[in-house]
Parts: structure tokens; sequence; C-alpha cells
């Protein structure tokens, strides 16, 4: 477990300076007076699945982000996920967050913490972050029992949550397999069996936000990656050796193409660079639902791809061993992914 006053160091907020454990190197740290605007992020209509294939496809080459519209989430579900967070990190005593404090010693395991990477306690810096995870499929993995129980409808509302977002993830991935002519299935079969992870995470005000990150520069390991954000601005996007904020857009679900994506599609399909950003007078909530093979999947280019462009651009990777290597390593941008470039 993390030890209660480094979790309450982030959680609190309110300290006169950053501490040293979560100062970035120069060379990470973020240039809040000359950030891009990534307003430009394709928005997506879903209402009409023709026009939408094509736009994905156009998003996937060259952003390897989109927001999505008429997604079929229902928008009360977006807004009370968002409620529920702020209530469980704002307002639920410390003692009662460490009942549920995940152990960090063990990579993406369920439950609150605030530091992602595994290593020594000084050779890892750390995120302006706290979080909390839920795994949520397959359903073998699903125990509610280990949720907070406050606000009452927590458990339920998360179920809920995981089962819209699994659903949209499924059809996201037939249009982008679609949108390269492949057959709807092709991503999703090769993905396997879908497990889906939501992460809640909140970074407080920051007293010196130009020393640190709420969470470091990486791309998501998996296949899909489902976020939705606030009303406060910080997350970007590294697109044409510059990085963007994203604008947040309440009722739009953020898609960010993940790294076995990458893979499977032969690299003509981008996952998607991005970090965020904290501020001194706002905190901020977004919740980030992962969909990932399982760790015995061996994801390899779709041979459909790789026929077109005579050879493959990846090695084939067993997804746990990605996983392991992106926990251990750090993720330093997209490095574990550059690593399997043939």
């Amino acid at each position: 477990m993390e030890t209660p006053s480094r979790v309450e160091s982030v959680a609190k907020g309110g300290l006169p300076e950053v501490p040293s454990q979560y100062i970035q190197p120069l060379d990470a740290r973020p240039n809040l007076h000359h950030g891009g605007d990534a307003a430009l992020i394709p928005t997506v209509d879903l209402s009409s699945s023709d026009s939408a294939r094509e736009a994905i496809g156009d998003a996937c080459r060259n952003w390897g982000a989109f927001h999505v519209v008429n997604h079929g989430v229902p928008i009360y579900l977006l807004d009370r996920m968002r409620s529920l967070g702020l209530t469980f990190f704002q307002d639920c005593p410390m003692e009662e967050k460490l009942r549920y404090a995940c152990d960090s010693s063990s990579a993406a395991s369920e439950g609150y913490g605030s530091r992602m990477l595994l290593g020594a306690e000084d050779d890892v810096v750390l995120d302006w972050r706290d979080y909390f995870d839920h795994h949520t499929f397959p359903l073998s993995r699903r125990n509610p029992s280990r949720w907070p129980l406050h606000p009452p409808d927590y458990r339920e509302v998360v179920e809920e949550y995981g089962d819209e977002m699994k659903k949209l993830a499924q059809k996201l991935l037939g249009l982008i397999s679609e949108s390269l002519s492949l057959p709807c299935s092709s991503i999703e079969e090769a993905v396997g069996e879908i497990y889906q992870n939501i992460t809640m995470s909140y970074y407080p005000p920051c007293p010196q936000p130009e020393l640190t990150l709420g969470l470091q520069s990486h791309s998501d390991m998996g296949a899909i990656t489902l976020l939705i954000q606030d009303d406060v601005e910080g997350l970007q996007l590294y697109k044409d050796s510059q990085w963007l904020t994203v604008p947040p857009i309440s009722h739009a679900i953020l898609v960010l193409i993940a790294d076995q994506t990458e893979i499977i599609t032969n690299g003509i399909y981008k996952s998607a660079q991005h970090r965020a950003v904290t501020n001194a007078n706002r905190a901020r909530l977004s919740v980030a639902t992962f969909h990932d093979p399982s760790k015995t999947a061996r994801i390899a280019p779709a041979s459909h791809l790789v026929h077109q462009v005579s050879k493959p651009c990846y090695k084939e990777v067993v997804y746990g061993q990605y996983v392991s290597s992106w926990y251990s390593k750090g993720p330093e941008g997209k490095r574990n992914l550059d690593a399997l470039l043939c």
C-alpha cells in the first residue's frame, strides 16, 4: 500500500511548493506559456456510420485521437461519473480513501493511489495525480466490493458506465477496421477478449505547475481508450513536434488510439502520445476507460495490411510482456512501441 503521507501530499493540495519527488527533469517540464491549441482535433458524429467511417480513418492517420458525439452513451451517465469522482477525491476523508489503497508494488492494481510506475522510491518521478482504478471486464474481474460505498449509487453507476463504454469501444473498433477495408470484426478478433479498466484521475491545484506533470508523456498500452474530462483544460496531445491542449467538450467522448491498434494496423494508424499538465488554481478530473487485450494475447500486424507494403512494420509481441516493460521501464513517450519496429 502507499504511505498515507505520500498520498495525502497529493490529495490534499495546498502545499507552498512542490515536493522534490514530483519535480520533473528539465527536458520533461511543460512550457505552459507556449502550448498550441488542439481545437482542430476532429469531432466525429456517430449517428451516420458511413460518414463516420471516413472521418475516423482520417483522424486515426493524422491525430491518433478524435472526439465522438451522438455516441449513444447516456449524457446523465457521463455527468454522474464525473460527479462521483469529484465527491470521492474532494469529500472523502483520507482514512476512508486508504481503505481502498492499491498495491503500489503491482502494475495496474485495483484501487486508490498516486504512483503509476514501479521502481525504487528515489528513481521514479511521481505524477501530480490521485487516481482510482476499477477492473470491470471480463466480468470475472469485476468485484464491486472493492469500490467505494459512498455515494450510495457509486458501484451501480460504475458498472453501468463500464457496460456502455465497452459497447462503444466495440463499435469504434469495428468502424476503425472498416475504414481500412478490413472486415468489421478484424481488430476486435486480433485483440481477443476485452479487458476493461476504468481510471478516475484527479489533479489537485499545484503550487508550481511549471515543474510538474499531472501525467507524464505516454501512449496507452492497449487497443483503445475512451476518455471524458471536466471543464478544466489540462490534457495535451503531441503532434507535429509540439504539445497541443485539448479543449474539453463536456458531452463528447475523446477516443485515443492505443499501441496495440497501431501494431495491428501495421503503423497506418498511430497511437496518441499525450500527457496532463496541472494548474495553480483549479483541480481537474478525467475518467479514462481502457480496452486492452488479455495478458496472453499475441499481437501482430494484420496480414492483409502487411501484404499491402510487403513487410510487417512491427514484431509480434505478447501483450503481458509489453505491459511489464511499460510499467518497469516507464513509457517516455512511445519508446516501448518503437522498440518493436522491424
